[in-house]
């Protein structure tokens, strides 16, 4: 009878996603093709791998429902053929007639969907150099966390702007997560001061491996993408990193054991404990804040 290794090859592709699904498929099948022949196990694309398009109704004009998206199919059809876990960062799907949804796909090595996940948290902001992003006006936001079983350990999923809410991967860790996901599409401002400190932190503070694939470069759109994939083991030590903005993929083996060790070196998963703030304005007693940390 045969055992599945301890160990596993992980990567994360790289895009630059136009506006149309057809090229990006195109785009994205090839490198995750290259990435399976280099030995990867574990594939997964950046957030928003099927379309990067602002304007609603070009984006509608091209949505299609999950039963119906031409991408998520030739997906599933990609990951049965290489026999591999391919992990579709999102895809740009209908959700409503009115509302998109940002939706991540894990696909097993037999072209089943094992797990899917809607971000939660929209990307509505006003950046300093003037950029201004409202995804809430065409998406509609995912309202649960999602884990999710491979063959080495279980898996949380979110996307991109998630990133920013360590509650989230906190509760992932509670559950059983082992990996985090965060398939991105950072802007090249935020990604350029933020990107590597969050995700060696969300590591860190849960003693997790952290996959983030990333879009990356000056897109159709003129949007630009800080790019950075990245392979985080759970002390915080990047495995393997994207040069720069160029398409393309990165490789890192995955020892699932560093999980154990680290959370024995720093058992802060077990330490949580319930606590409350109190708001000296609202007088004696009074709690203005109730905070559970079990």
């Amino acid at each position: 009878m045969s055992s599945q290794p301890a160990t596993f090859t992980a990567a994360m592709v790289q895009m630059r996603t136009g506006l149309l699904p057809g090229p990006n498929l195109e785009q994205g099948s090839h490198l995750i093709r290259e990435a399976a022949l280099a030995g990867a196990d574990y594939v997964q694309t950046p957030e928003v791998s099927n379309m990067m398009q602002e304007n609603r109704t070009a984006l509608f004009a091209n949505l299609h429902t999950e039963e119906d998206d031409a991408s998520l199919k030739a997906y599933r059809a990609l990951a049965a053929e290489l026999k591999i876990h391919l992990h579709i960062g999102s895809l740009a799907v209908l959700a409503t007639p009115e509302r998109a949804a940002n939706r991540s796909f894990l696909i097993g090595p037999d072209g089943r969907v094992l797990a899917s996940y809607d971000k939660i948290h929209m990307f509505d902001i006003d950046l300093p150099n003037g950029e201004t992003y409202r995804e809430s006006a065409s998406y509609q936001p995912g309202e649960n966390a999602v884990i999710a079983d491979l063959p080495w350990g279980r898996i949380g999923l979110t996307i991109c702007y998630d990133l920013r809410f360590p509650a989230l991967y906190r509760a992932l860790a509670e559950s059983g997560a082992t990996f985090l996901a965060v398939p991105s599409a950072f802007t090249q401002k935020t990604g350029e001061a933020h990107w590597h400190t969050l995700l060696r932190a969300r590591a860190i503070e849960n003693g997790s491996f952290v996959f983030a694939a990333a879009q990356g470069g000056i897109h159709e759109n003129k949007r630009a993408t800080f790019g950075h994939s990245l392979i985080i083991d759970p002390w915080g030590k990047v495995l393997a990193e994207a040069t720069g903005n160029e398409p393309g993929f990165i490789l890192a083996e995955i020892d699932p054991d560093k999980v154990t060790a680290a959370r024995a070196s720093v058992p802060s998963l077990q330490h949580g404990r319930r606590f409350s703030i109190t708001d000296p304005k609202a007088g004696p007693g009074h709690l203005h804040l109730v905070r559970e940390a079990t």
